[in-house]
């Protein structure tokens, strides 16, 4: 087994309005539950905005803070779920499952160093 991370990537700005981002988290929920049903799950996070990131970096043996995302977008990692699969084929359709859930947003799919099996 492999473990995957199923990246979501959103644009800044307000979420869409509660008849359209209602659906997409009843869906995503359904996704979600299947995945632990299926023992694939290992973990979900979701991210508050870029905007409430801090980027802290060595220079000149010192550690400098600065406000804000690493990167300038106009999307940004709005969450991800690891799945532990047997392969890419299994990580890229819990990844189309997804997709079709969220409706709008890309997933990026990604193998996890070091998690089991990778």
């Amino acid at each position: 087994m492999t473990q995957y991370a199923l990246l979501v990537h959103q644009p800044g700005g307000e979420p869409p309005p509660p008849d359209v981002l209602d659906p997409i988290i009843r869906d995503v929920g359904a996704v979600d539950q299947a995945m632990r049903d299926a023992g694939v799950w290992v973990f979900t996070a979701r991210l508050h905005s870029d905007e409430t990131a801090t980027v802290v970096r060595a220079k000149d043996g010192e550690a400098l803070m600065t406000d804000g995302p690493y990167a300038e977008g106009k999307e940004y990692l709005g969450g991800f779920t690891v799945i532990d699969v047997p392969d890419l084929d299994a990580a890229l359709d819990w990844a189309r499952r997804l997709a079709l859930a969220i409706r709008f947003l890309p997933i990026e799919v990604r193998p996890v160093q070091g998690g089991a099996g990778g």
